[in-house]
């Protein structure tokens, strides 16, 4: 799954961005999930007196509200965007607002100015385009490419297939720095040339965990212990003395 942000202050074009990106995914045979970051600390979908909220008071945790026409999952809290990103299994999943993340951004602003305001941000760094207001009257700033998503959906749409790359994990640096990186200075160099998707060492993983048929990212020390106790498990075992492959699989 390839997953991006776009990001920008508020009326640079961001919606409107994603609009042709997802449009121009979905026309070039691509299945397209979004994440909709939202900036406003009294937002909620349920709201007091429903009565799906009167299940949250009774403790529910999530709640669902299934229609005729969709279904709405409720959860009482603000889930991290790695949480909510193993919901999906799209071709690409586009995220409007979300920084915290490792995977590549476009920046949406309203004029150079705007640019260099946001230059200092973290997410900077992982920016490999410009789009929006500001990408109407540019065609480049400072060697990042610009492009107008309403004049030129293709080539926005052209660069997005060549450059986002399959999502990294999100580690905290003092969980897993194997690479020599962050996951996400890994995804700054990948973004620049500087590096291959294929350098993150779950790339070579040589042991997977599923849970629930959900495979979990991890970290290669602890990959380290699993594989070592299983295997000087198994080749306790009669007959198993040199295992290639072995698989587990445990029911509750």
């Amino acid at each position: 799954m390839k997953v991006l942000s776009v990001v920008g202050t508020s009326k640079s074009g961001k919606t409107t961005t994603i609009e042709k990106i997802i449009e121009g995914l979905k026309k070039r045979g691509y299945s397209v999930g979004s994440v909709k970051e939202i900036h406003y600390e009294k937002f909620a979908i349920d709201q007091e007196g429903t009565n799906t909220y009167r299940h949250k008071m009774a403790g529910a945790d999530p709640v669902t509200a299934r229609g005729y026409k969709e279904t709405d999952i409720l959860f009482g809290k603000s889930l991290d965007i790695e949480d909510i990103l193993a919901f999906y299994k799209n071709d690409y999943v586009i995220m409007e607002g979300v920084t915290e993340s490792s995977c590549p951004i476009i920046l949406c602003a309203h004029s150079k100015e705007d640019i260099e305001d946001k230059k200092n941000e973290q997410y900077f760094k992982r920016v490999f385009l410009i789009s929006g207001v500001a990408a109407s009257c540019m065609q480049e700033y400072k060697g990042l490419r610009a492009i107008d998503a309403i004049k030129d959906a293709g080539g926005l749409i052209d660069i997005i297939e060549d450059e986002v790359f399959e999502r990294l994990p999100d580690f905290p640096p003092d969980c897993c720095s194997a690479c020599g990186s962050s996951c996400r200075e890994l995804s700054s160099r990948i973004l620049k040339g500087k590096a291959e998707r294929e350098d993150c060492v779950l790339h070579k993983a040589s042991i997977t965990l599923k849970v629930n048929e959900k495979e979990i990212p991890i970290v290669p020390f602890v990959q380290g212990l699993l594989r070592d106790s299983i295997l000087a498990l198994v080749k306790n075992l009669k007959g198993c003395e040199k295992p290639s492959k072995i698989s587990i699989k445990i029911f509750d």
